[in-house]
Formats: C-alpha cells, structure tokens, sequence
C-alpha cells in the first residue's frame, strides 16, 4: 500500500526528488569547476613562483653588472665603457621583462575560483528568488 499516493503527497515527493537530483548534479558541476580553477591557479602559483626566482636571480646580476658598467666606464678608453654600459643595459632589460611577466602573473593569481564564485552567488540568488 502507499501512503504517499493516499495522502495526495506522491506528487510533492516527486517534486523533492526532482530537486534533490537537481541539486545533486549542480553540486556536482559546481565542484568540477572549483577543481578545475584550483588546478588553474596552481599552474599560476607554480609560474609566480618560478618567475620571483628569475627575478631575484637577475637582479644580482644586473646590480653586479651595472656595478662593473660603473667601474669599467671610469678606465682607461671609452670604448670599454661603452660595452660595460651595454651589457648592464641589456641584463636591465632582462629583469625588467622578467618583472612584468612577474607582475602580470601576480595580478591573474589574485582572480582565484572567480568562476566558482559567480556560479555560486548565482545559485544563491536563484534560492533566494524561489523562496
């Protein structure tokens, strides 16, 4: 015997179930999307981390470099110091390149899961609305 069909309460069961299988599935793309962003921002973190030790790198270089330009271009002729002066010039413009990557990096990790969030606040709003 069902007592749900008796009641009149089969058609609301049905309703529940529905919803509960909705939300089941949302939850479920809503994790895949958070494992997908995750597995995004750790590339970007890995990426930051390896561009800061690039960074950190040049720049001894560049400030050993410049300092040798420094020097060299005090000595005897001016062609030497024309070519110290290159070689810092052109180890500045590898760690300048080198920091906006950096940079440029830092500022997409700080977007972390936004696609999650949206999808969230959306689904939060669409409960709201129905309540």
């Amino acid at each position: 015997m069902n007592w749900f069909s008796l009641l009149g309460l089969e058609g609301l069961v049905a309703r529940w179930r529905a919803h509960v299988i909705e939300g089941a599935i949302a939850a479920e793309d809503r994790m895949d999307l958070a494992r997908s962003e995750w597995t995004d921002l750790k590339q970007r973190l890995q990426q930051l981390l390896v561009l800061t030790i690039v960074v950190a790198g040049l720049t001894v270089v560049a400030l050993i470099m410049l300092s040798l330009a420094v020097l060299v271009h005090f000595w005897d002729s001016p062609q030497r110091g024309l070519v110290a002066w290159l070689v810092a010039g052109v180890w500045m413009a590898g760690w300048a390149g080198t920091l906006v990557a950096l940079v440029s990096v830092g500022q997409r990790a700080g977007n972390g899961f936004a696609l999650t969030r949206r999808e969230l606040a959306h689904d939060w709003r669409d409960i709201k609305e129905r309540l």
